[in-house]
């Protein structure tokens, strides 16, 4: 049986917490949330959904990446937002970065996330 190895880059930003920016099983990678934070400042990216939602994608378009994969391995994403009065802005930005990729979704509503961004994004991805 092979074991399931964590993957982490400093292209994304560092966990801040007991956990690892993913987790390759071999045949699935679980991503955990990205949101976005510079990874060389820890400082958070964007002002607005638009931007916050491109820089979270950019980290977790990096985390595939040091495992092997793209935007095209994604299976299903789930989208945390603030407002889901942003929901059109944000969906623009997303169909955008991942071009013809479309992996299942689902987009919740929360009061609130780490570091008051307005947009977290978790992932899961096959190869």
């Amino acid at each position: 049986m092979a074991t399931a190895r964590n993957i982490l880059t400093d292209k994304a930003p560092k966990p801040i917490g007991p956990y690892s920016q993913a987790v390759d099983t071999g045949s699935f990678l679980f991503a955990s949330g990205q949101i976005p934070l510079d990874p060389a400042t820890g400082q958070v990216v964007g002002e607005d959904i638009e931007g916050q939602a491109a820089a979270a994608l950019t980290n977790l378009r990096e985390v595939l990446a040091a495992a092997g994969l793209t935007f095209e391995n994604l299976v299903k994403t789930t989208v945390f937002i603030c407002n889901m009065g942003d929901f059109a802005r944000f969906n623009k930005v997303y169909e955008g970065m991942l071009g013809g990729a479309a992996p299942a979704r689902s987009v919740v509503e929360v009061s609130a996330l780490p570091r008051g961004v307005l947009v977290e994004i978790e992932a899961v991805a096959w190869r």
